[in-house]
């Protein structure tokens, strides 16, 4: 666990405590330090990871992050007028680089967001979602593999790509 995760646990624990000026000032060391916001009163559950520190990372009071999620450099959760309301996140979800919840949505457990994908509607469990304003895309099933396990066991680069399985493209193979 990193010290912001440390300081983020402090925080959060403070502010159930009713500790009235500490997690504030927390926040603004982790705001100051690792230029994201992780506000005491959102609910970061355990396990939950922020990638590259969490640089860059917004997430909006009283915001509800499920446990064992990933959420990438960039990302924001944040409200919509005029709703009190503020996006809830299950638990095992993939939060893609520069992603963007928004407003009262419910994500379910299991979803991948595709990197700088707009989400202004709530996921079922399972899907997977890209775009903006994102739809469904897919589903975790049909992956071969699980992403939020984070391996690296391939050397080798991905595919190129084709339209129609005609080659646009002359492909040269010593680059």
């Amino acid at each position: 666990m990193c010290i912001r995760d440390r300081l983020y646990r402090v925080s959060r624990w403070l502010y159930l405590r009713k500790v009235p000026l500490l997690p504030k000032l927390i926040q603004l060391m982790i705001f100051l330090f690792y230029n994201s916001k992780l506000p005491a009163s959102a609910d970061i559950g355990k396990g939950s990871f922020l990638v590259v520190k969490g640089i860059g990372v917004v997430i909006i009071d009283n915001a509800r992050i499920g446990e064992r999620c990933r959420i990438g450099i960039g990302c924001k959760v944040v409200g919509k007028g005029p709703y009190k309301r503020v996006p809830s996140i299950g638990d095992d979800v993939f939060l893609g680089p520069g992603s963007v919840i928004v407003g009262p949505v419910i994500i379910g457990n299991k979803v991948i967001v595709a990197p700088n994908s707009v989400v202004t509607k709530s996921v079922p469990n399972g899907c997977i979602v890209g775009g903006v304003p994102a739809k469904i895309i897919g589903n975790i099933d049909e992956l071969n593999y699980d992403i939020l396990k984070n391996e690296s066991y391939l050397d080798d680069v991905a595919p190129y790509m084709v339209k129609n399985k005609t080659r646009l493209c002359q492909v040269d193979s010593h680059v």
